[in-house]
């Protein structure tokens, strides 16, 4: 019986071994899981990607939308999915201080930007993190704020995708590589620009995508290359890719991929995050 119980112990750490395992941090506002592949062993730098959710939503709601922490083995990156604040309003709902248009309608003074980079580096303390790839993926709000952190923090940020959300960062000092995923049919972050609720103005898709070309020194037109099906409620390959690769700097591109029809919380297909993880861990720093 001993040593049937000893086989069960040793045959109980294989199977835990096996799997991704959910950790937490505490970079200041309580504990957060922290996603890690089974791959990982302590001693080869793995990617980190950061998952930003939209205004009055949470991490794990933006994680269960997009099943990132479910492609964590299968592609070997680290995932953390923090939690903006939560404001001054009876509904409490939660943000992130991005910008004047979205979503700090109650006139917080929250450093996001800080904290945000708290956690990266909480992160890099306790795991071997490759410095080449950290990545940012936001949706509406979280897609604001992966801007302002390209912006902000462009040293240590290679590479950001924005579904929903919109660039008002300005000049960066370091190339990032910036993807803009967003459907012409969005009636809260237009896809042409325009205002959600009290806040001020943005920009449309194509003109936060064409500043960034700017910021990253890419020469030209953006260039189609393709077609992508990345909202299983309309019919074929309805999402258009465009890129602007010509002549950037290293380190920095810029891609749109524009969902004809698709709304502002996309039905997405089956791969849609995979194809946005592939993109994010494709294109590191240099």
């Amino acid at each position: 019986m001993r040593q049937t119980g000893s086989m069960l112990v040793t045959l109980l750490l294989l199977t835990m071994a096996g799997t991704a395992a959910a950790q937490t941090i505490d970079a200041g506002r309580g504990p957060l899981p922290v996603h890690v592949p089974s791959s990982y062993d302590g001693e080869t730098p793995a990617p980190l990607i950061l998952l930003l959710h939209g205004y009055t939503a949470s991490g794990a709601q933006q994680d269960a939308y997009f099943g990132l922490s479910g492609l964590v083995d299968d592609y070997g990156f680290i995932l953390v999915a923090p939690d903006g604040t939560e404001e001054t309003s009876d509904r409490r709902s939660r943000f992130w201080n991005a910008s004047s248009a979205c979503c700090n309608f109650f006139g917080s003074d929250v450093d996001d930007v800080a904290y945000l980079t708290r956690l990266i580096d909480a992160v890099k303390a306790d795991y071997a993190i490759d410095d080449t790839r950290i990545a940012l993926f936001g949706h509406s709000n979280g897609g604001f704020m992966s801007y302002r952190m390209a912006h902000d923090r462009s040293g240590i940020i290679s590479a950001i995708a924005s579904l929903a959300g919109a660039d008002q960062s300005g000049s960066p000092a370091n190339p990032v590589h910036v993807l803009q995923i967003h459907g012409t049919a969005d009636t809260v972050i237009a896809y042409d620009g325009g205002s959600f609720r009290d806040g001020g103005p943005h920009p449309g898709a194509q003109a936060s995508v064409e500043a960034w070309a700017g910021h990253n020194g890419c020469a030209g037109d953006g260039v189609p290359t393709g077609t992508l099906d990345l909202d299983r409620s309309l019919d074929g390959l309805e999402t258009e890719v465009t890129r602007y690769t010509s002549g950037c700097k290293a380190g920095g591109s810029a891609e749109l991929w524009t969902i004809n029809g698709g709304g502002h919380g996309p039905t997405v297909s089956d791969h849609f995050s995979r194809l946005v993880v592939e993109w994010l861990l494709g294109h590191p720093k240099p």
